[in-house]
């Protein structure tokens, strides 16, 4: 077994964590480009390095999300700098208010709260939440800007975390057949897109929902079937390069034969 180390988190990283800020400190008053900056020019940024960071946990690459984290942190500091600029808060304040939430919202590990299992704690954080701002609706933490099936999948969390869910993922399957069923009556009457694009909606919809009862990622399987697609259309073009074409140039059932056996391979 891994035995803990003696030193904190403070204690180690403290001084590195004050140059660091030091050097944001520096761009912000030293750096044109740095300096022109603003939460709005910074906001897709922000995004910008939250998916690369992802992007490197999905690839299991150590060094790769050590620099990503790192990006990440950049746009932390570099907004608390700007609020600082303004007098709303700084670096600190940030840090301080982000650890005073968790010690409140996990009463079984700072407090004498017992928590049987990972669905009691769901539970227990969205009550927490509802009494910290008791005017907020429930769903109104998940920011829609979000991809779309991981806010469907974080609506189906929250709402189960209140008792609002279907019992099993056998259940979900059902309702998955039923959304499959309404979106080809549509198609199959030819009706307008709206409708055919409501009722697609509900079906992605119900899939995430499904993909949260198996223990799944909804948006983390959809991104690996991309990945997949990607490669393998990839490899196709170049089987057919060595044969002198291009995916244009070929007939349907030509590329049918081609995918498959890219598939086979």
């Amino acid at each position: 077994m891994r035995k803990k180390s003696k030193k904190t988190l403070k204690s180690r990283a403290c001084p590195k964590l004050s140059h660091f800020l030091s050097v944001v400190h520096e761009l912000r008053t030293k750096c044109p480009w740095d300096k022109k900056q603003t939460h709005q020019t910074l906001s897709k940024y922000m995004l910008e390095e939250a998916y690369e960071a992802a992007e490197a946990m999905n690839a299991r690459d150590r060094e790769a999300l050590q620099e990503e984290l790192g990006d990440v942190l950049l746009q932390v500091a570099l907004h608390s700098e700007i609020a600082n600029e303004k007098g709303w808060f700084d670096f600190e304040k940030v840090a301080e208010g982000v650890a005073q939430k968790m010690i409140r919202r996990h009463p079984h590990v700072f407090g004498d709260a017992e928590m049987k299992d990972y669905e009691t704690h769901l539970k227990n954080w969205t009550k927490l939440k509802q009494q910290e701002k008791p005017k907020k609706k429930i769903l109104e933490g998940v920011p829609r800007s979000l991809p779309a099936l991981q806010v469907s999948q974080r609506y189906g969390e929250i709402t189960s975390s209140v008792g609002f869910d279907w019992k099993s993922a056998q259940a979900v399957m059902g309702k998955v057949k039923e959304e499959l069923n309404e979106l080809q009556a549509e198609v199959r009457l030819k009706n307008s897109k709206s409708r055919m694009e409501e009722e697609l909606g509900d079906l992605f919809f119900s899939l995430a929902q499904l993909a949260r009862h198996l223990g799944l990622d909804a948006e983390r399987s959809v991104r690996q079937s991309n990945i997949k697609f990607s490669k393998r259309f990839e490899k196709l073009e170049s089987q057919l390069k060595k044969k002198g074409k291009t995916v244009s140039q070929c007939k349907p059932e030509e590329l049918e034969a081609a995918w498959q056996l890219v598939k086979k391979s």
